[in-house]
């Protein structure tokens, strides 16, 4: 499992009965999680005191209960070779803050490859191109290693927090163009255009809507995009990654994906695994979806 371990300002503090408790900078959150099954017992006294508390209804969905929580508030992130990134949070519907912290483990990886690269060949220009690219995780982490990004996201919403995050991040400048629109559409048109990317990262949902009603279910659309994509791919790519929160994708599907689609073109390598959050109360780690990674090297 790849675990992002690299956090100072986040926290999973202990798991039980179906939800987690949870360090966000100083404040404490108790939110659902799927994955744990566990009824183990809550022995730290910040289970009855958080600072917000998500309930999850038995109709679907749920709504949160605050005590002295702010509206809005930052965390940082960094590495010591890498500059910081700042995040807005926020809570909104359905329990998120605008930020999945286990997706730092793949931060961290993607930002070495992008890196070494540039340091390799100095007047090389990276394009990476961000697809369902949300609050600007991804985004900002390749930005900050020094990539041309292209950020895809069909939410206006997320895209101005992602703006947000970038000025907060210093990268209010750096070479990122911002866009709202279907993924879909805008891979098809940027094939007729001709251009091609460096590298592609995805994060897509597993159900959703487009423009027009279009259903997306990620387990009928996510080889025939993948198809699709990979036809954006410049002659000698870096890397592709996918991400999966979906049960019936794990590593092993991500991994015969990408070699059937992008390992029989370019060769290269496919290594794909859970993704998780070290959990501090008892040294465990608490699973939080899969990625798929292929890389040229």
């Amino acid at each position: 499992m790849w675990i992002a371990d690299n956090w100072k300002d986040y926290e999973v503090i202990d798991t039980s009965s179906g939800e987690k408790l949870e360090r966000w900078e100083n404040y404490i959150l108790v939110r659902p999680d799927p994955q744990v099954i566990w009824n183990t017992a809550r022995e730290d006294a910040r289970w009855k005191k958080p600072n917000g508390h998500y309930h999850r209804s038995s109709k679907g969905g749920g709504e949160w209960e605050f005590f002295k929580l702010p509206e809005e508030w930052d965390v940082h992130y960094s590495r010591p070779d890498s500059p910081g990134l700042t995040f807005h949070l926020k809570p909104f519907s359905f329990k998120h803050t605008g930020l999945f912290p286990e997706q730092a483990v793949n931060w961290d990886w993607f930002t070495s490859i992008i890196r070494k690269k540039l340091n390799n060949n100095p007047d090389h220009e990276v394009r990476v191109l961000n697809l369902f690219a949300y609050t600007g995780g991804a985004t900002l982490s390749a930005a900050a290693a020094g990539a041309h990004v292209t950020h895809v996201d069909a939410s206006k919403g997320m895209v101005s927090w992602a703006k947000e995050n970038a000025s907060s991040s210093g990268l209010s400048n750096a070479p990122i163009r911002w866009l709202v629109d279907d993924c879909v559409k805008f891979v098809e048109r940027e094939i007729r255009r001709g251009n091609t990317y460096d590298a592609i990262i995805m994060d897509p949902p597993s159900y959703g809507r487009g423009p027009k009603g279009e259903i997306w279910k990620i387990e009928d659309c996510i080889y025939p995009f993948l198809e699709l994509t990979a036809k954006v791919l410049s002659g000698k790519p870096l890397f592709f990654l996918i991400n999966s929160y979906t049960t019936g994708l794990q590593p092993a599907v991500l991994t015969y994906m990408l070699e059937s689609v992008i390992s029989s073109r370019y060769g290269g390598h496919v290594h794909s695994s859970e993704i998780g959050l070290p959990v501090s109360s008892n040294g465990l780690v608490l699973p939080c979806g899969a990625s798929g990674r292929w890389t040229a090297e």
